[in-house]
């Protein structure tokens, strides 16, 4: 049995879970949160992760994703079990069941608009970012038997192109915002591609990195350990980092969020000093590298 709630994903259930529809093969649907409007010449910053995940928990839970994706830092947070259905899409009364119509229908977000800075640089598309964590959320979403297929075809500009009502209730894989019966959107405009080589599936019990040692931890030290922590702490809402550049380098952004982390976990004074100790390094549950 594959896991409901993805090993890596901050877990934030917004309740209200219900059944999808297992006469429909599995999909999953790609959407971008679009929340900003800007254009080449004039870009804008991105919103936080943690804006839009207080966004899908408090007023807009009634349009709630499965799953949230920041593509520059690696950080997800899940709103609903891959057991129920979702609220991303359009589902009009008495129509197809958009969020239902499948044995899972998974709806990720990724924390993008066109034309948004980062650390300094401007993405035009989704593709152009790091797209952190993308081989652990699709072997995820791959586990629940959603084949690496695009109906539609894979989505490569912000243009409609509407699903056949009979495609749609017979065909499983990827689908675009785009792709959707009975919705207008026309995002994400792309999406990272499938690995050449299938994805593992997740293994039953989540696997954690252990404790590497207070030494570890000193400017300057490399490593996509580091960079799985900051994910992590990006999820977790102590978000204290100048840029989102050079994620899996420690430095005094790592001390200001890893600070955060541990006046959250009720550490004060020299205990919250922005090294990791084992007790707050192993609450943190950074994944196994």
């Amino acid at each position: 049995m594959p896991q409901p709630w993805m090993p890596r994903a901050l877990r934030a259930d917004v309740g209200d879970h219900a059944p999808c529809d297992t006469a429909f093969p599995a999909k999953a649907i790609a959407h971008i949160t679009a929340d900003r409007e800007a254009t080449a010449q004039a870009p804008l910053d991105l919103v936080p992760f943690a804006n839009l995940k207080g966004f899908f928990t408090g007023s807009g839970k009634g349009r709630a994703p499965h799953v949230l994706w920041d593509p520059f830092t690696g950080a997800f947070a899940q709103f609903f079990p891959a057991t129920s259905r979702s609220k991303a899409l359009a589902d009009a009364p008495g129509g197809t069941r958009t969020n239902r119509a499948g044995k899972a229908v998974i709806q990720i977000e990724a924390l993008f608009f066109p034309h948004c800075r980062v650390g300094g640089h401007v993405f035009a598309r989704l593709v152009d970012t790091p797209c952190r964590g993308w081989d652990d959320l699709h072997a995820w979403i791959s586990s629940w038997g959603v084949p690496d297929v695009w109906p539609m075809g894979r989505p490569t500009s912000l243009s409609r192109n509407t699903c056949p009502a009979d495609r749609w209730k017979t065909e499983g894989g990827w689908y675009a915002h785009a792709h959707v019966p009975e919705n207008d959107h026309v995002d994400p405009g792309s999406w990272p591609a499938f690995a050449s080589v299938p994805p593992e599936p997740p293994s039953a019990e989540p696997r954690f990195e252990p404790f590497p040692g207070t030494s570890f931890f000193r400017s300057g030290r490399r490593s996509p350990v580091i960079a799985r922590m900051h994910g992590r702490l990006v999820a977790e809402d102590c978000d204290r980092y100048a840029s989102h550049t050079g994620i899996d380098v420690w430095g005094a952004g790592d001390v200001r969020s890893y600070a955060a982390w541990q006046h959250k976990l009720g550490f004060e004074g020299p205990a919250a000093d922005g090294v990791p100790g084992r007790l707050s390094w192993d609450r943190l549950k950074v994944p196994d590298v």
